[in-house]
């Protein structure tokens, strides 16, 4: 009996039997971190050896440092730029509201040269002749628009110690209205006046649209209707 249990076990018919190693588990995860360790090295040392294949600087982070200096550089001379730029266009601006301000008091002045010009000419005609009296100096009259007539002159008294004058004046105005002689006044009728040396006068006489002016007439009279000075002027 016991020789066909020793037989069956030594024949091919015997069962089969399985060798196992048996290793401590702190081991075999020892086993495993180096595994994984040596296929991390491998993996960084193919990533290295494939960026010096491919050509690329190794001082790459040194190269990017000084782009990005670069760039705050020009971002800074940028903004130099842009603030350079405000304030010449502010000075600009002000610069040419100066000058509009300039070129407009320019036109204030050349209209008041003008102005003081034309006084000027007014009384350098003006000039009291020889002798002693009351005179009507320098008659201008001018259509201002159809109906409305402008006039000025000036009174003159000569003389050195001249006592005041005061009387009346009156403008008479002639031509033709519809083919037929026509002649008008103040339509106030003759006005005050009083000087002791000049008295420099202007006002408007109003005639028919249709009259046609073609002289004026200006006569200077004493408070009891005497004629003491007279002047015309053809238009």
């Amino acid at each position: 009996m016991r020789w066909k249990l020793i037989r069956r076990r030594m024949s091919i018919s015997a069962p089969r039997m399985i060798v196992r190693s048996h290793l401590p588990w702190p081991l075999r995860w020892a086993v495993l971190a180096l595994a994984f360790g040596f296929s991390a090295a491998l993996a960084l040392w193919a990533f290295e050896f494939g960026k010096d294949i491919a050509g690329l600087e190794r001082g790459a982070k040194e190269e990017l440092t000084q782009l990005r200096a670069e760039v705050s550089r020009l971002r800074e001379e940028r903004e130099r730029a842009q603030s350079i730029t405000n304030t010449a266009d502010s000075l600009l601006k002000t610069e040419r509201a100066t000058q509009d301000k300039l070129l407009e008091q320019l036109r204030q002045v050349e209209a008041e040269t003008l102005a003081l010009k034309a006084d000027l000419g007014f009384f350098e005609r003006l000039l009291p002749a020889a002798g002693e009296g009351l005179a009507v100096r320098a008659l201008q009259a001018e259509q201002l628009q159809p109906g409305q007539l402008r006039y000025q002159l000036l009174v003159m008294q000569s003389g050195k110690s001249p006592v005041e004058f005061r009387g009346r004046y009156d403008v008479h105005a002639q031509g033709t209205l519809d083919g037929k002689p026509w002649s008008g006044t103040l339509t106030a009728g003759p006005q005050p006046i009083s000087l002791r040396q000049y008295a420099r006068v202007e006002g408007r006489l109003e005639h028919p649209a249709g009259a046609v002016v073609k002289s004026v007439q200006v006569r200077v009279m004493d408070q009891n209707g005497g004629l003491k000075a007279t002047q015309a002027v053809k238009l």
